[in-house]
């Protein structure tokens, strides 16, 4: 306990310091050096120590300070420096604006803002004490502080951001040039950005192999070096297009070679592309084209291919001599060796490479998969979808599509896209008839489109002609299957040659089939709850679920003290119906009105079939004003609700109850009583009319007067 206490006091020295040298400025403390006394050295002692303190602090304390012992450390400064100025005279007060100027600068925005105003606070009771000073001398100071500050803010901050931009520039051009290295040892397909999936590992795994080619290759040229005793020893490995010979690594005892791409259809360095056999080179007039023009040009050369191991040449590995020797057979032999190293270097972390991607592919794809079977709903399984194509691919453009048919005619909707979108519109929601689209004949035929490459076509018509989707350099459609039926289909598509490889199709082709299962499960799941939650006459919730939401919304109802009403309605005379017309005419007219009672009521309302011709409405945030507006509605719309019957048009009425709680009933059963009462009351006054509790003990007041 007691060494809790002593910590604390030791914590509240530097802001107790700070406070202490503010109210002995206030009693006119440190006014001149002649006039220090006692009670001035102790304040100075005491700032001292708060200044030492905070700064053992945050010396000792790793990581980044907080915004407190910014601000101790800040104004012990500030405090100390006033002390200087108020003793040594008016002319040492730029060493505060320069203090100040610090202190912001590597200080947060929060505690330089603090540090400002407690230097305001410092300077107006030095200033104004002053003889000569006064409020202009006040606001001057407080203009040059407050400006200092700001301007050397500013300045730090763009420095930062200057700086943060440098960095983040040079990290992009070393990726580049590590992904461009990389594309040369064919550690990664040309055209597919190997940070497609998986950024930061990709990075880390590329810049792992790109170094130990690169070390490899140094290490070979190193051993050709001392061997072969050359003046440089360099490796050129094609580009992608094949046109160009760049430089990986060179040793050399000269500053005059030529580090740029050279051309890979000239000179002696296309002679051995082309035979794939070694050149030996001799004679001071030979033109070396991997030296400057003006360079040292050597006595002998000699260029052996770096071969792949299918048998063609993925570069050459060259080396020459200043002195007048020629380059021996056995050299040849060596140098053929060293460059089969390197070979071999960069396919081994190809292959290595290719292992990588596959696994790191399954591991996607099998996530993706477990995902999509995890989902629940059919927008999950399309969420699912779209992100584990994402996953697998770089594609520009996905879109999942749902197939209906009504009335023998098949139609079209676009459930989910991501990606591209034609003209900026939004396609979620687009429904189309069946067409000659894409998407049209992989549901119609089944398999998956388009089967030659999309620039091979005159037009992209994948939905429907509103919804042309250009540009894109791949495409391809699959149907969503399920048992024998297809239910809809995956598009994806990319803007660059070369994503949708037969790899990345196959597993396209496996996520569409399980798609097209996961799909139906969730669709036959929506079913069943839906069925077992709605009246299967009229598609409003059954009775059971009625009761439970009603609880949930009376429950929400009395937590925060809001209203929640309660509205009953009754077919007028519907026996007569089914006596007249029959019973299938009765459900029709029991459907109609469920649908103009579902159409009228509000988005936030429960609309229920409470029973036989009964119907439940429960509305929250709503009193028994605007309950009755709503039953009002409800009324008038059922009342213009036609029916035709084998005898003629008919119409039908409603009497409807409302009850509202907290005002008339604390709880459900009550409300239900209540509403049930209005109802009745309604049947037995007229019908086709909506009653609220208070209407009806007015007219049962007024019958028991009357009596």
């Amino acid at each position: 306990m007691g060494e809790a206490w002593s910590r604390q006091l030791v914590r509240a020295v530097p802001a107790t310091s700070v406070g202490v040298a503010f109210l002995r400025f206030l009693g006119g403390g440190f006014r001149c050096l002649q006039g220090l006394d006692l009670a001035d050295a102790v304040v100075v002692v005491l700032l001292l120590s708060g200044v030492g303190l905070s700064a053992w602090r945050r010396l000792s304390r790793e990581g980044e300070p907080t915004a407190r012992e910014e601000v101790e450390l800040g104004a012990g400064l500030l405090a100390s420096a006033y002390v200087v100025v108020c003793v040594g005279g008016a002319a040492l007060w730029p060493i505060v604006c320069l203090l100040m100027a610090s202190l912001v600068a590597f200080s947060g925005r929060t505690a330089g803002f603090v540090l400002l105003a407690v230097a305001l606070s410092f300077d107006g009771i030095s200033t104004l004490a002053q003889p000569a000073g006064g409020v202009s001398a006040f606001a001057a100071h407080a203009a040059f502080l407050a400006l200092f500050s700001a301007l050397y803010h500013l300045v730090l901050s763009a420095r930062l951001v200057l700086a943060r931009k440098a960095e983040t520039d040079a990290v992009k051009n070393r990726l580049r040039e590590v992904e461009e290295r990389a594309r040369s040892f064919r550690l990664v397909n040309s055209g597919v950005s190997p940070r497609a999936a998986g950024e930061k590992e990709e990075e880390k795994w590329l810049l792992a192999s790109v170094k130990e080619v690169e070390r490899a290759v140094g290490a070979a040229l190193e051993i050709a070096e001392l061997t072969l005793r050359t003046q440089t020893c360099a490796a050129y490995l094609l580009s992608e297009d094949g046109r160009h010979l760049r430089m990986q690594d060179c040793r050399s005892g000269v500053d005059r070679v030529c580090r740029e791409p050279l051309a890979a259809g000239e000179g002696v360095l296309a002679g051995v592309l082309k035979s794939g056999a070694p050149l030996r080179l001799q004679g001071r007039s030979l033109r070396i084209p991997w030296y400057e023009a003006d360079g040292s040009q050597p006595s002998s050369a000699l260029l052996v291919p770096i071969r792949e191991p299918s048998g063609g040449v993925r570069g050459v590995l060259v080396a020459d001599r200043a002195e007048e020797k020629a380059f021996s057979p056995e050299d040849e032999r060596v140098l053929t060796a060293v460059a089969g190293e390197v070979s071999r270097a960069i396919e081994g972390e190809r292959v290595m490479a290719l292992i990588r991607k596959g696994k790191d592919e399954k591991d996607r794809f099998y996530r993706a998969l477990e995902e999509m079977n995890r989902a629940g709903s059919p927008d999950e399984v399309f969420h699912a979808v779209l992100e584990g194509v994402r996953q697998l691919a770089p594609v520009d453009f996905l879109a999942v599509t749902l197939v209906s048919e009504e009335d023998g005619k098949r139609a079209h909707k676009v459930v989910r896209t991501s990606g591209v979108t034609p003209g900026g519109r939004a396609l979620v929601g687009r429904s189309f008839a069946d067409n000659t689209g894409l998407v049209s004949n992989v549901v119609r035929y089944g398999a998956a489109l388009p089967g030659r490459d999309v620039r091979d076509m005159d037009r992209q018509v994948i939905f429907d002609e509103e919804s042309e989707i250009r540009g894109l350099a791949g495409l391809k459609i699959f149907p969503l299957l399920a048992s024998d039926r297809i239910l809809g289909t995956l598009v994806a598509g990319s803007r660059r040659r070369g994503v949708l490889d037969p790899d990345v199709l196959r597993m396209l082709e496996v996520m569409a089939l399980q798609a097209g299962q996961a799909v139906l499960r969730a669709q036959l799941f929506e079913q069943m709850e839906r069925m077992a939650t709605t009246d299967g006459l009229t598609g409003l919730l059954n009775h059971r679920t009625f009761q439970q939401r009603a609880d949930d919304i009376l429950a929400h109802s009395r937590r925060y003290g809001r209203r929640a009403s309660l509205i009953l309605t009754d077919i007028d005379h519907f026996k007569s119906v089914n006596d007249t017309h029959g019973h299938p005419m009765g459900d029709q007219v029991l459907k109609g009105v469920a649908r103009v009672v579902r159409e009228q009521a509000r988005d936030t309302d429960v609309v229920a079939r409470y029973g036989g011709e009964e119907f439940a409405i429960v509305m929250p945030e709503t009193d028994a004003r605007g309950a009755l507006i709503i039953a009002e509605r409800i009324r008038q719309a059922v009342m213009a609700q036609v029916f035709q019957t084998d005898s003629g048009p008919l119409k039908v009425t409603l009497s409807l109850g409302i009850a509202t709680t907290p005002d008339h009933a604390a709880d459900k059963q009550g409300l239900v009583d209540l509403a049930d009462q209005c109802l009745y009351f309604a049947k037995r006054h007229g019908r086709n009319q909506a009653v609220t509790v208070d209407r009806m003990q007015a007219g049962n007041g007024a019958l028991h007067a009357a009596g």
